[in-house]
């Protein structure tokens, strides 16, 4: 296991700082900030909600102070990766609702997605505004090495976690501001002038009021396990948070209803599943989407952020694929390597997988939020049972992966400050201008000792990302 903290000849140079402040502050003084972390997140109302849980429905993500640090060149290395992650899977996206190339060069199964049920066949034709289908792209990245980096999966659709990376900074900076006086810590709080920035290049041309087009975020409503984030993003980003009823169609057209008459709309930020967007497209039964929405996006009089039909690209396993997208689209080879995957699709990869279940993780293909997943290690001779009768009755519905020795980052616990398994999600906002990447991310944690989980919905926790700007990486007065 590697530890981004420590190694063989110490303290690496990018967590100098780090360690000294954990040594002056000492572990009583960080737990009594780590319960003022608690108090402050629970009086802003910073919640996850998580759904068919018995429990509160509402509940804190835990926090941890320590920080993950990166290095300038270790971030330099990360943000050319997912930039060019990004560019390929929207290339892809444009190309299979459009000519379909990749298809017809025969680089992967015309069935993987012409079948798969997140595309979206009535859209074969139909370009977004300013040619963008995935405006936020969250690529999960695991550590294994010094400089091994690996992708784990895609989120085009809607990825979630932003706020937090935006709200772990504001609590760090509220309880140690000498500590970032001291750091040359990138900022992220540039992110929502960025999204908004994005949201605008896609206006569609010539459509605006005369002061800028008019942008909304849509939200499902309050029971929506990310509802806080829909408030704080659009709060930010001084937009209208509005929901379904608050929207409608008339002559071609999408308007919103506001205490001064209609005002046509441009542009949606939209976080609502494709299927209750549009009840007269997708699900008749939504009550939460707008009908006729998608008619107007069709004759591009509306651009909907991400555009219908983007969560193909999740698919887990199209994700075996976008290295080759990287070479087809784009003439590049993929900076950012793939976790090696069997697409139990295959006969010979389902026979490994069943042969193996007690050493991989096995993943639906359409799975979020650590849900469906059996870890084989750390599962039981039933639980792989059960699940081998799941692979053999739906293959195509399963990936299977080796189990990762995930890095670890020092993380204060009850027993003092140990090392606990990390992920991350940095977030690529493309638009139609160019490609915008906020120096830091969304690191989740794993608080269980061993374990690997690092999902909210499955009890792991967060931290703020540090990306730091010398060379040298060390606080500038040390």
């Amino acid at each position: 296991m590697f530890d981004e903290m420590r190694s063989e000849g110490g303290i690496r140079p990018a967590y100098a700082g780090v360690q000294r402040w954990i040594d002056g502050e000492g572990l009583e003084r960080l737990r009594g900030k780590s319960r003022d972390a608690e108090a402050l997140f629970r009086r802003g109302g910073i919640t996850f909600a998580v759904y068919g849980d018995g429990g509160d429905p509402e509940r804190l993500i835990p926090f941890d102070l320590i920080p993950r640090v990166f290095a300038p060149d270790e971030w330099a290395f990360l943000e050319k990766g997912v930039v060019q992650r990004a560019k390929a899977l929207n290339a892809f996206l444009s190309d299979v609702y459009g000519a379909q190339e990749i298809l017809k060069a025969g680089l992967m199964p015309r069935e993987l997605v012409l079948e798969n049920s997140a595309f979206e066949s009535r859209l074969i034709g139909v370009q977004p505004p300013g040619g963008v289908f995935s405006h936020i792209v969250g690529v999960d990245l695991v550590r294994l090495s010094e400089n091994e980096f690996y992708v784990l999966e895609d989120n085009c659709r809607t990825p979630s976690g932003v706020s937090y990376m935006m709200e772990n900074r504001a609590i760090m900076m509220r309880l140690f501001p000498d500590l970032f006086e001291e750091t040359p810590v990138a900022p992220v709080e540039n992110y929502p002038i960025d999204l908004r920035r994005t949201l605008r290049s896609v206006a569609p041309q010539g459509l605006g009021a005369a002061n800028g087009p008019t942008m909304v975020v849509l939200t499902p409503g309050t029971l929506n396990s990310a509802y806080y984030e829909h408030v704080f993003l659009a709060d930010q980003m001084g937009l209208e948070l509005v929901q379904g009823a608050d929207l409608y169609v008339d002559d071609g057209w999408l308007w919103m209803r506001t205490t001064g008459g209609p005002q046509r709309v441009d542009v949606v930020y939209r976080r609502i599943d494709d299927d209750f967007i549009d009840p007269s497209f997708f699900r008749p039964d939504s009550m939460l989407g707008v009908p006729g929405l998608i008619d107007v996006y069709r004759a591009g009089r509306v651009a909907l952020v991400s555009a219908p039909g983007s969560g193909v690209a999740d698919d887990k396993a199209i994700y075996t694929y976008v290295p080759d997208m990287v070479k087809f689209y784009l003439g590049e080879e993929s900076i950012l390597s793939n976790v090696p995957t069997w697409r139990c699709a295959e006969p010979s990869a389902l026979a490994y997988v069943l042969e193996r279940l007690d050493e991989l993780v096995v993943k639906e293909v359409h799975g979020s939020g650590g849900y469906g997943m059996l870890i084989g290690p750390k599962s039981t001779a039933a639980e792989r049972e059960a699940y081998a009768a799941r692979l053999k009755a739906d293959p195509g519905n399963f990936i299977a992966q080796p189990t990762l020795a995930l890095s670890s980052c020092p993380t204060l616990v009850e027993d003092g400050v140990a090392p606990r398994h990390v992920d991350l999600r940095p977030f690529a906002l493309v638009g139609a201008d160019k490609v915008r990447l906020t120096p830091g991310g969304l690191t989740r944690v794993a608080l269980r000792e061993g374990s690997l989980v690092v999902n909210s919905s499955q009890g792991g926790g967060v931290k703020d990302t540090w990306v730091l700007r010398d060379v040298g990486a060390t606080p500038v007065n040390a």
